[in-house]
């Protein structure tokens, strides 16, 4: 699946090198589909379902043997295994909570392994995207938060939320960066010239 295409991840990678011009943070950005596959969740939710459908049935109807029950239940269970996977049911099985902490669990563990935890003067900045939950966070080191605090990325945050829900994660990109680069060009400007992080967009299969 094709997030954004080569010429819009390039507007991305332009937008980051414009702001880091003029600030000593280094901003990395990681896009996905989507932060989880939630495979066991449709199957326990066919699974619950099968156990009591055919037991009511049954219960009201009396007609079903022992052996029949059973293949019942197997038949609900595969057949729902199969439907439950399809996208537009799938996401309506999950809770927003699980999906949530999928996605944010992913934006941490994408912290670290972009060594955004290892910059000169910790002044790290990741803004992750996942587009099936419908999910931004922004997430900043020491040598940032130390001088800005973390409501000021709150409303960026929710800005970012709608553009994604509207399908414009492209231009909530461009204007997640710029927005943030007010802020990081105030309170950390640029004192050196540096680049330690790539500036290209992160985009996870």
């Amino acid at each position: 699946m094709t997030l954004l295409t080569k010429q819009e991840q390039e507007q991305v990678a332009a937008a980051i090198s414009a702001v880091e011009q003029e600030t000593d943070a280094e901003i990395v950005t990681v896009l996905t589909a989507q932060a989880d596959n939630y495979a066991y969740i449709p199957l326990l939710w066919a699974g619950l379902i099968a156990l009591v459908v055919p037991g009511i049935v049954n219960y009201f109807a009396g007609w079903l043997t022992a052996d029949t029950l059973l293949l019942g239940q197997w038949g609900v269970f595969i057949v729902l295994s199969l439907i439950f996977r399809l996208p537009g049911i799938n996401r309506r099985l999950i809770p927003r909570s699980v999906r949530y902490w999928r996605a944010s669990n992913l934006a941490r563990r994408q912290f670290l392994e972009q060594n955004l935890h290892h910059t000169a003067g910790a002044t790290g900045m990741l803004i992750f995207v996942s587009e099936a939950e419908r999910y931004v966070e922004i997430l900043v080191d020491e040598g940032i938060s130390s001088k800005i605090d973390n409501s000021a990325w709150d409303a960026i945050i929710a800005d970012f939320t709608e553009q994604v829900k509207k399908g414009k994660t492209l231009h909530g990109f461009i204007t997640c960066i710029e927005a943030c680069g007010t802020h990081l060009k105030t309170q950390l400007p640029a004192t050196h010239q540096k680049n330690e992080l790539p500036n290209h967009l992160v985009i996870l299969s």
